[in-house]
């Protein structure tokens, strides 16, 4: 055989073996896959000309099986939440007699690592509980605390979080202070998403262990013993043997959590028997066993630097506090809201003072005072609001009780700029493709300035940008496109109308209004007809649709459709609605269990609203139901536990839906 016939049977033997490596289901021993991929590299040193192309030592990871759907043996359920100390004693009774292992609450990304015959297999994010993505390569490359190999026979499934240490945090920011990642949390979360791990191989992970389950049978049945006798650090599990002492550890970790090395944002209470844990069985989206405690808001102080007023797409104006770096709420903030002028007198803040600032789960951080008056220097200086307006310079008007201020120049570059990134939001037309500083970037060359520009643009112009290459040019446009089917709903969502909520849309939509245009000409006593628009809200679409016909006009001809689309009309209710007279909110990233695939939170809300519930934006007293999708923030289930609203897995729901012939 000649040589560069010898370089191709290796080049396609290692290629072959990497994706089956990748898969979890090596062919080979790893020496002997060393020794093939030696041999070619030798050859291809020796013989330049003949390189292979693709060159298989060139790549990284394995892009064929990248984050391909992976059905998990068993739910990765949420946990039952408490906050308040009875409901820790309340667990225990459940339990007599059962001894507890309280641990921190880590805040990363949740992870089911399957190992068969002592080897892994597979590494699988927790996705919607009922489906993850295989993350096998990222995680062997980038996460320490996972062994390849584990001394145990048959199936083991190992579960656990995969958290970016504060030290490596702190770390990496610091030797990329221009692009700095936000916080640990999310750095893990984007890490085990990257396309290639050699662009994220700075930002190493740990795994800690909290789960174990084995066949056969290992005969351990301490849960904590069990995964650190297979070589895992489980998180720091501490058995208690009654809610008092679980109390006291709750409350030590509280204490501490600032003085760890990870993020956390409460503690856990397991059975710490596997058999008994098992035998507790689940509710419909929560093992019995276990409990989440949650942690109060987090607050802290620092000093206000600064405040600048901002200018939103509406044209209001809104301070917005320039802080020392603190770090709050699992993250390093140094910006937060003020809300208006009115809060700033009634709070008495001034710039240079010491304030308190919360942060509650993923609730934008806020000032909520000043620490201690009494302390001032002298120094501080008054905070003054601004007369005209920091972009285009126009005189300000207030407005309510609040004396809120507006730029009313709907030629102010700031509000152009803020409309175009709320067009493209995904509540609206979804161009996901072009964020918001190419849109900025776009509207001071001169080339965005309305919604409409969107639909002129074209690859070639993209490229004439720096830093804007084929691929992404590609995807820019086809983002571009598929969002020419946005209809009535999300463009008037888009246009961001004053006082005209979402929920004004979609009630347009369903009180048989067929087009933007059909709303433009109703007139305010056909608008104030419809349910819950009053004579504000009306007045407020006459005045803004009217300017805006010339810009609905240049859409239609472009090709985008904004006419009523099928979801936005009124559902035709199943015979045998499962979820008949409930109201619902749906939180978190929402996926099909039968393809693994995300649905948008409009198409499943849909299929809810043909079970017979009624949707609604946010939970309240008179919300039954609080579904939950995967990577739920921590706001709406704070409210759900306060006001007793019962919190459902979305895998449950799609059960339902399966089973009544909805979805």
């Amino acid at each position: 055989m000649d040589t560069g016939a010898r370089i191709q049977e290796l080049a396609d033997r290692v290629t072959q073996l990497r994706e089956a490596y990748y898969q979890g289901e090596p062919l080979v021993a790893d020496a002997e896959y060393d020794a093939i991929e030696d041999e070619l590299r030798g050859l291809i040193e020796a013989n330049p000309e003949l390189t292979p192309d693709p060159n298989p030592l060139e790549q990284v990871g394995a892009p064929g099986v990248l984050h391909a759907p992976v059905r998990h043996s068993r739910p990765m359920l949420s946990l039952e939440k408490a906050t308040r100390p009875e409901q820790v004693a309340a667990f225990f009774d459940r339990f007599p007699g059962q001894p507890v292992v309280v641990m921190p609450k880590l805040d990363g990304l949740s992870l089911a690592l399957v190992y068969e015959n002592g080897r892994l297999k597979r590494a699988v994010t927790r996705g919607d509980g009922t489906t993850g993505d295989d993350v096998t390569f990222l995680v062997r490359a980038l996460v320490d605390g996972v062994p390849d190999r584990i001394d145990a026979p048959g199936r083991v499934e190992v579960r656990g979080e995969a958290v970016m240490l504060r030290s490596t945090f702190a770390a990496y920011n610091q030797k990329h202070p221009d692009k700095p990642l936000i916080n640990p949390r999310g750095a893990a979360a984007g890490t085990l998403r990257a396309k290639d791990p050699a662009t994220v191989a700075e930002r190493r992970l740990f795994f800690f262990a909290f789960d174990l389950a084995t066949d056969p049978d290992s005969g351990e049945t301490d849960v904590e013993q069990g995964l650190r006798a297979l070589g895992f650090s489980a998180a720091d599990m501490r058995h208690c043997s009654d809610a008092a002492a679980a109390q006291a550890v709750i409350t030590e970790i509280e204490q501490q959590r600032n003085e760890l090395d990870y993020d956390l944002d409460g503690a856990v209470l397991r059975l710490a028997d596997r058999d008994a844990f098992a035998a507790a069985g689940t509710r419909s989206s929560s093992p019995r066993g276990a409990l989440a405690f949650k942690f109060a808001a987090e607050e802290k102080t620092t000093v206000l630097a600064d405040v600048v007023w901002d200018v939103g797409k509406t044209g209001k104006i809104a301070p917005v506090a320039h802080l020392e770096p603190v770090f709050v709420g699992g993250t390093t903030v140094t910006r937060a809201t003020l809300a208006n002028q009115e809060v700033i007198r009634a709070r008495g803040i001034k710039i240079g003072d010491t304030v308190l600032v919360r942060r509650a789960g993923d609730v934008i951080p806020f000032v909520a005072g000043v620490l201690d008056a009494s302390k001032r220097t002298g120094k501080e200086r008054a905070i003054v609001p601004p007369s005209e307006c920091p972009s285009c310079g126009q005189p300000l008007t207030e407005q309510g009780n609040s004396r809120e201020l507006f730029c009313t120049n709907v030629a102010c570059p700031a509000q152009t700029v803020r409309r175009l990134i709320h067009w493209a939001s995904r509540a609206a037309a979804d161009i996901d493709a072009i964020g918001g500083v190419w849109i900025e970037r776009l509207a001071e060359a001169g080339i965005l300035e309305r919604p409409s520009d969107f639909y002129r643009l074209t690859k070639e112009r993209l490229l004439e940008f720096d830093r804007i290459g084929d691929v992404s040019a590609t995807r820019m446009i086809e983002s571009i496109d598929a969002s020419r089917g946005v209809g009535l709903r999300r463009a008037l969502i888009g246009f961001a109308i004053p006082m005209a909520s979402e929920g004004t849309a979609a009630r347009l939509c369903r009180a048989g209004f067929g087009s933007l245009e059909e709303v433009a000409d109703a007139g305010e006593e056909r608008l104030v007809a419809v349910e819950d628009i009053g004579p504000k809200v009306a007045a407020s679409l006459v005045e803004h649709l009217t300017r805006l016909r010339p810009e609905l006009e240049r859409l239609r001809e472009l090709g985008v459709s904004l006419d009523v689309r099928d979801e936005d009309l009124p559902p035709v209710v199943a015979s045998d609605a499962p979820l008949a007279g409930k109201t619902v909110v749906i939180t978190g990233a929402i996926s099909d269990p039968r393809s693994g695939e995300k649905v948008p939170r409009p198409t499943f809300q849909r299929l809810c609203e043909q079970a017979g519930a009624t949707a609604a934006s946010s939970v309240s007293a008179n919300t039954d139901m609080l579904i939950t999708g995967a990577d739920v923030g921590a706001s709406k289930l704070t409210k759900a536990e306060k006001l007793g609203v019962e919190v459902v897995d979305q895998g449950e729901i799609w059960r339902q839906l399966i089973a009544a012939g909805v979805a």
